[in-house]
């Protein structure tokens, strides 16, 4: 069963409910690489489940990149209120950005 990760990402406010995102987002990739490995997408592109950065390297200089873009043009508005939120959308990140 697919789990929505941006509704997950909704709901992530503490220690616990981060983890369980971790842990949906690693299920997200296994579940890539398998349905990759019968029915190749093309390799220029995202795969079926969207993720753009397949390797631990490509996916974390991603997940820093977006970190870093998205703080810059956060730095009119508040503070980040929900430092768990903010830790699962960089992982997420991660999954798209390239």
């Amino acid at each position: 069963m697919s789990v929505d990760l941006h509704q997950l990402l909704e709901s992530v406010n503490d220690e616990q409910s981060f983890i369980r995102f971790v842990g949906a987002l690693s299920s997200d990739f296994a579940r890539e690489r398998l349905l990759e490995n019968t029915s190749p997408s093309f390799p220029y592109g995202a795969g079926a489940l969207g993720w753009e950065n397949g390797s631990v390297d490509t996916f974390l200089d991603a997940a820093a990149s977006w970190a870093t873009a998205s703080a810059k043009r956060s730095l009119t508005d508040a503070p980040v209120s929900n430092v768990w939120q903010r830790c699962a959308a960089i992982l997420l990140a991660g999954k798209f950005y390239e």
